[in-house]
């Protein structure tokens, strides 16, 4: 395993990293991994190390504890009773652990083995991948307790489904199987469940040998672009393809290529 800078014990997540690849585990199995404000808060400790390790950790890895759930939702024992400023503290909790998810230079892959529910799915939604088990249910079921999703998911879901999908998800509060979830978005690959994190580290395998550089302000383009009408997008992606060239990544990767070897990158 690798020593990471900063690294500290956590309540409620593992973390660890070995040969470029770290994988954070939301590990509260007993409440079906269930996020309250302490394991929020331990999901944003642990990107702060993730991020400050750099050049340990090329491709980050979440999943959940346990063969039930991936994350089944945000603890309701401790919002039931929760007035409105003390809902809106722990949304912004939530927006800023996962915001931090998409901040990431490095590429993050949801591995999703089981429930995906609610803050589950808005979790995995803030990851550039889902690689999910066959066994995996998904939903947005906040409409049933009386609540609207908090933690981003009617914002994330509706940029991976669509509008139409996104409302009937939320509003029917339904849950979809992972077949279900492929067809329309959610899903990027789908595994069984002995298999799923084999998958994962086989994708965040390749992703890794890759310059971080590249990768890093390639998910950049895609993520701040997207909404931009089509010639400012363009001119946003010819802005940062023409920073690459500022990089020692990619001297290395050209030459490498015209040498017919395989890269060195060093993220520089």
């Amino acid at each position: 395993m690798t020593e990471l800078t900063g690294m500290k014990d956590f309540e409620n997540v593992l973390l660890e990293a070995n040969d470029g690849i770290a994988t954070l585990t939301i590990n509260r199995p007993k409440s079906l991994n269930a996020l309250n404000s302490a394991t929020l808060t331990d999901i944003g400790d642990a990107l702060d190390v993730v991020k400050n390790n750099e050049d340990a950790i090329k491709v980050l890895i979440i999943t959940g504890s346990g063969e039930k759930a991936f994350v089944a939702g945000a603890d309701i024992s401790q919002m039931r009773d929760m007035n409105p400023i003390e809902a809106a503290e722990l949304s912004k909790l939530a927006h800023n652990s996962f915001g931090k998810i998409e901040n990431l230079k490095q590429f993050t892959i949801a591995a999703v083995n089981g429930y995906c529910l609610g803050g589950g799915l808005e979790l995995a939604s803030s990851c550039d991948m889902r690689i999910v088990s066959n066994k995996a249910k998904f939903g947005q079921p906040e409409v049933t307790l009386g609540i609207v999703p908090g933690f981003g998911g009617t914002q994330r879901l509706t940029r991976l489904v669509g509008r139409g999908k996104a409302k009937e998800m939320i509003a029917t509060g339904t849950m979809i199987n992972a077949d279900e979830a492929h067809r329309v978005g959610i899903a990027d690959e789908v595994a069984e469940p002995a298999e799923l994190i084999d998958k994962a580290t086989e994708i965040a395998t390749t992703i890794k040998r890759n310059g971080l550089i590249a990768v890093g302000m390639a998910k950049y383009v895609i993520d701040r672009a997207a909404d931009l009408p089509l010639d400012l997008a363009i001119d946003f992606e010819t802005q940062m393809w023409a920073q690459t060239f500022a990089t020692e990544d990619q001297t290395e990767g050209m030459t490498a290529f015209l040498e017919k070897r395989h890269a060195k990158f060093t993220g520089k």
